[in-house]
């Protein structure tokens, strides 16, 4: 079975049942079922083929589901792109895509203003007119490990660089994600996650393989914390994922807290940054029967390891592990003297390579530096490429905000250099937590308890919150530009 399988296998078992929800409606899993037939049907008439790249250049909402359910269908790749990307991004993506079309919603149309996109657009509208009838379509062919969809990154060249998945890549997360958590057809999945970022692929392909349904959070909701708030009560959402902040942002600014606890959360999940020691304190001390589980993976390989939550994870101030391999993954530490070095994965979740380039062959090297404790539970460390040298060593910021982080008036810290050579000073960037905001002293002090000299921290700037990618990860390019003018 490939992707498209599971939405098509379950409009089969609960046809009846509501399959999405987003911004533009709902639809139950027949009505998606259909939809998806039809948009395949009228880009099959488009000229999209087998092989085939089909930009998606869209917010999310339940057609954009459809689409990327149709490409597959054709066999075609589908390369969800945030509506919220300029043009002058997307034409980047189209230029290393080669589509045949770039498909959009209304709100990308109006954007794209009728320049050249360096490919054929189309608007939603334009699917829905009567097309080739479904026994006209021939089926695919192919195998599980032909490309599925391409997910596009920052590259570290300045262009953006696409991450080409095969269905068994996806496939092999998803199985594991669905046993992992006991997915059922009774859940409510919310997808906080926009459709380009790897995370949104559990919220559907995990929902689709158990029938259960998926609650598309508007994307100009998600940094809003009072509103998720009211979204996880009001969808009454059963299974959230997330990145760290969003969550944060729900405690500290959404009052997350306060009244009941949701009543059907039973699983609490966050990846794509590190889990802050006193979010997932708070939420242990509030919500004792929901799952806390911190995941682990880049985009590359999705998730490859996984850590559950327990109360000796929470009894001193060290960083939560990441935990121990799996979606059948394996991950391994090529360890220095000091016990640490780069988390490397194989198995069935690594990506078939960057697009446009060759097929990547053998383990992949995440760049990412770690360390195995005594029990054999990985512990996430920082950056290779985050490294920096201060006083003449070479420092993991991540080491250092793991520790304010750990501090009782801080939310969350961000730590950038500034200066160069002899004038390197390491600041702190610090959102705090309700109350009296810390000092530099304080935090100095902080530091001197748990690192080396020349860990510890030079100047201190405090902010309402830390700018974030659309990813919701720590913009640290934004911060160093909005730092550099800052009072210490």
């Amino acid at each position: 079975m490939k992707l498209h399988g599971l939405l098509t296998a379950a409009a089969r078992r609960h046809p009846d049942a509501l399959a999405a929800e987003g911004p533009d409606g709902r639809l139950s899993y027949a009505e998606l079922d259909a939809l998806a037939e039809h948009f395949a049907d009228a880009l099959f008439h488009q000229g999209l083929r087998a092989g085939d790249r089909l930009v998606i250049w869209s917010y999310k909402s339940v057609q954009t589901i459809a689409v990327m359910q149709a490409a597959l269908r054709l066999g075609a790749i589908y390369v969800p792109v945030t509506g919220s990307n300029p043009p002058a991004r997307l034409i980047k993506i189209v230029d290393d895509a080669r589509p045949v079309l770039v498909l959009g919603d209304e709100a990308a149309l109006r954007r794209a203003d009728g320049r050249d996109l360096g490919a054929k657009l189309l608007g939603f509208a334009d699917l829905y007119p009567a097309a080739v009838p479904t026994r006209e379509r021939p089926a695919p062919e192919g195998s599980v490990d032909e490309p599925a969809y391409i997910l596009y990154t920052s590259g570290s060249t300045g262009a953006p660089k696409g991450v080409c998945i095969s269905h068994r890549n996806a496939l092999a997360f998803v199985h594991w994600a669905v046993n992992e958590l006991a997915v059922t057809a009774e859940d409510r999945l919310a997808n906080h996650a926009p459709f380009n970022f790897d995370l949104s692929v559990l919220d559907l392909y995990g929902a689709f393989h158990a029938g259960a349904s998926v609650h598309l959070v508007p994307e100009e909701m998600a940094h809003a914390p009072a509103q998720l708030v009211s979204f996880l009560h009001q969808q009454r959402i059963s299974i959230w994922y997330s990145v760290p902040s969003a969550l944060t942002l729900m405690l500290r600014e959404g009052g997350l807290l306060e009244g009941a606890r949701p009543a059907r959360l039973r699983a609490c999940i966050l990846a794509g940054e590190p889990f802050p020691q006193y979010c997932a304190r708070t939420l242990h001390e509030h919500w004792p029967t929901v799952r806390l589980l911190n995941w682990y993976g880049p985009t590359e390989t999705n998730v490859c390891t996984s850590h559950e939550i327990t109360e000796a994870d929470l009894v001193d101030d060290a960083p939560l592990p990441i935990g121990r391999a799996c979606s059948g993954d394996t991950v391994t530490i090529d360890a220095d003297p000091s016990g640490q070095g780069e988390i490397t994965v194989s198995g069935p979740t690594v990506m078939l390579g960057y697009w446009g380039g060759r097929p990547h062959q053998g383990p992949y090297r995440t760049g990412d530096i770690g360390r195995t404790d005594a029990r054999g539970v990985l512990h996430y460390v920082g950056r290779r490429d985050h490294m920096v040298k201060v006083r003449g060593h070479r420092i993991e910021p991540a080491e250092i905000e793991a520790v304010l982080a750990a501090h009782e008036a801080v939310a969350e810290a961000a730590v950038l250099v500034t200066g160069s050579a002899l004038n390197a000073r390491l600041l702190a960037v610090v959102v705090p937590l309700p109350g009296t905001p810390p000092s530099l002293l304080a935090l100095k002090r902080h530091c001197a308890e748990r690192l080396p000299t020349y860990m510890i921290i030079d100047r201190l700037l405090l902010r309402d919150r830390l700018p974030r990618t659309a990813n919701g990860k720590v913009d640290r390019p934004a911060l160093l530009a909005a730092a550099e003018g800052g009072q210490s």
